[in-house]
C-alpha cells in the first residue's frame, strides 16, 4: 500500500491536551501545530503527515477524520498534497546527494534554473516537490493523482463547512474518486 504525504489546514491549532487523542488514534504519525493559550486560538492550525492508504483520496480523508475526532470543534478547511520539501527530502526523492542539490539550487554546475524556495523556516529554505521534481524531469504519479484529488476533496470540505446537511459522507467522496481520478490523473 503506497504512502502519501499531504498538509491540511485546520480552523485552529490544537491544545495540548488534545494530542494524546490524537496521537492514540494515528501512532504518532500527525505532526500538528500546538497551542497552550486560548487566546491563539484564533489563528489557523495545520497538520503534516505521511499516510498509508489504497489511494490518496482514503488517506486524507482517514486523517481528517482522526484530527477532527480528536479535538472537539476542530474542522479541517482544506488540504495540500503537494509538500514543501527540506534540501535533505529533495536529494532522497532525485536519488542524489545533499551536495548535487546544493550545486543545482545555486547552479553551480550543470543547468541554471532551479525553482525558488517557496519559504523559510527555521533558517531552512522548502521548496514545492512539484517544480522540483518538473525541473529533474521526474514524473511522479502521487502528483498526477494529487491534483483532482485535493481541488475535488477541497470542495468537499467548503460545502461541508457552507451547507453540512447536503455535503455527501467521506465514503462517497472516496468512492467517486476512485472511479474517476484513474481516467483524469
Amino acid at each position: 500500500m503506497p504512502s502519501y504525504d499531504f498538509a491540511l489546514i485546520l480552523s485552529r491549532p490544537l491544545y495540548e491536551d488534545e494530542l494524546d487523542p490524537l496521537f492514540d488514534r494515528t501512532y504518532g504519525a500527525v505532526t500538528v501545530s500546538i497551542i497552550s493559550e486560548p487566546q491563539h486560538a484564533e489563528r489557523r492550525g495545520n497538520a503534516s503527515c505521511t499516510w498509508p492508504g489504497a489511494t490518496l483520496a482514503v488517506a486524507i480523508m482517514e486523517v481528517v477524520g482522526h484530527v477532527e475526532e480528536s479535538a472537539p470543534g476542530l474542522h479541517v478547511l482544506q488540504v495540500e498534497a503537494d509538500p514543501l520539501l527540506t534540501i535533505r527530502d529533495i536529494a532522497e526523492r532525485v536519488g542524489r546527494s545533499l551536495d548535487s542539490v546544493r550545486h543545482a539550487i545555486t547552479g553551480a554546475r550543470g543547468t541554471t534554473g532551479f525553482p525558488s524556495s517557496e519559504m523559510s523556516t527555521a533558517g531552512h529554505r522548502l521548496w514545492r516537490w512539484s517544480k522540483v521534481a518538473a525541473w529533474y524531469g521526474l514524473d511522479d504519479p502521487q502528483l498526477i493523482e494529487a491534483k483532482p484529488t485535493v481541488q475535488a476533496i477541497n470542495g468537499w470540505l467548503a460545502l461541508r463547512d457552507v451547507v453540512p446537511d447536503v455535503a455527501p459522507a467521506p465514503e462517497e467522496i472516496t468512492s467517486a474518486l476512485s472511479l474517476v481520478i484513474p481516467h483524469v490523473a
